[in-house]
């Protein structure tokens, strides 16, 4: 799951829409909601997914939702599981996942990529934990990323880090990095094209109910597309034009 704002429906002191929604490993949109005026996606997470059977799905979702309440809700409330990013907003988290002992890590998982204008090598280390101030979680995950530019030659570092509830049995650090990498899905297959296909940001619509509802289908087209086997979904919406 992850969120985005319609940045052209901003209307005066009315701020733009902004859409929280989820999508399957395979790429189709199933729900999108609203997030209100002054508030923020954390209030809205247990509300997207509420109506979902989500019995031993893994829930995917960017550093906001590194909270405790989202972890029990989905694996008390949902019997989910989660994979969930943590960044320095959760500050106290991030430094305790950052001092763990990744030097003694033997349980690695290398993965190189070549896309976008760049070569990405992903190294994923984990740790089992028992001992976390973090409610179910089992396992950290470690993923240090090295990018260079194949315009420019220039390199870049990133390491982000990972909790989930999935143990060492059923998630391996193989399948924690798929896992991970997934999701970039809602990003690319939905978000990117959004704007790019459709120029979603470009939309002046702003009245009531009008931004999330052609956000709704857009994304609908899109599932439509790829269902009717279109990869491409800026060349399907050409073909659908002829």
């Amino acid at each position: 799951m992850d969120g985005k704002s319609a940045r052209g429906s901003r209307h005066g002191d009315t701020p733009a829409a902004h859409l929280l929604a989820a999508m399957t490993g395979g790429g189709l949109t199933v729900t999108q909601l609203r997030v209100p005026d002054k508030t923020n996606e954390i209030t809205c997470f247990a509300d997207l997914l509420t109506p979902f059977d989500l019995t031993g799905v893994t829930v995917t979702a960017d550093a906001l939702h590194a909270q405790r309440g989202h972890a029990r809700f989905l694996v008390e409330d949902k019997k989910a599981h989660y994979a969930l990013c943590v960044k320095k907003n959760q500050a106290g988290l991030y430094e305790r996942l950052h001092t763990l002992p990744w030097k003694e890590v033997t349980a690695k998982f290398y993965d190189r990529t070549e896309g976008h204008g760049r070569k990405e090598t992903r190294v994923v280390q984990v740790l089992t934990v028992d001992d976390l101030d973090f409610p179910h979680a089992a396992q950290v995950a470690r993923v240090v990323r090295h990018r260079t530019c194949l315009k420019t030659g220039r390199r870049s570092r990133e390491t982000v880090y990972v909790i989930t509830d999935l143990t060492s049995r059923v998630a391996s650090p193989q399948r924690l990095a798929k896992i991970i990498r997934s999701q970039w899905v809602i990003e690319n297959r939905l978000h990117f094209l959004r704007d790019t296909a459709f120029r979603e940001d470009a939309s002046k619509v702003h009245t009531e109910h009008g931004p999330e509802n052609m956000a709704t289908l857009r994304s609908f087209a899109i599932n439509c597309l790829r269902a009717a086997g279109h990869h491409n979904i800026a060349a399907g919406l050409r073909e659908m034009s002829y």
